[in-house]
């Protein structure tokens, strides 16, 4: 829509192109691999999963405590046999840095195969939490390829030696005369 005004000889327009239209710039939306989502003072940004073998996996997400206290945060997630809860200190007025060097950790156990979504559920308080799809990724893209985890050790038993027998008690050989 568009007017065209002439005044005094001035040719002047105007346009009401957003008076109908969204602005883009309003519009929320994840612009990397990750999902988002919020939960009271606590603003979940950019939550992954890194998997190499597709059964652990290393859940990476950036937390923003807006709020003027500490708060602890709890992850939960259906694990191989049971439900998983992991409980995290947010620091106040801070951004808490989960699965990368210097931050705390979340390992994942279960059926986490890249290319999935895997429901991740994020609690704290009494306040209602928000469950969140959160994407697989394996570690071909070079910036994700020192985050995915790296593999258990097998277990094996610890070798024992192997017994000897005890020396067993023989008569002495008698000569005769």
């Amino acid at each position: 829509m568009a007017t065209v005004v002439v005044a005094a000889g001035v040719l002047l327009g105007t346009t009401g192109c957003n008076l109908y239209a969204p602005q883009a710039t309003t519009i929320h939306y994840d612009a990397s691999d990750g999902v988002s989502g919020n939960v009271g003072d606590l603003a979940i940004r950019n939550a992954i999963l890194l998997t190499e073998d597709g059964e652990n996996a290393n859940l990476l997400v950036h937390v923003v405590n807006s709020s003027d206290e500490d708060i602890d945060l709890i992850v939960q997630y259906e694990g191989v046999d049971d439900e998983v809860t992991t409980t995290l200190t947010i620091d106040a007025n801070s951004t808490g840095e989960i699965g990368v060097e210097g931050g705390e950790s979340v390992a994942v156990e279960g059926d986490v195969s890249a290319g999935s979504l895997f429901p991740v559920f994020f609690q704290y308080g009494d306040l209602t939490g928000t469950e969140l799809l959160v994407p697989v990724l394996d570690g071909t893209l070079a910036a994700y390829s020192t985050l995915v985890p790296t593999e258990k050790p097998a277990t094996t038993p610890a070798e024992t030696p192997a017994e000897t027998p005890a020396p067993s008690a023989t008569p002495e050989a008698t000569t005769a005369p």
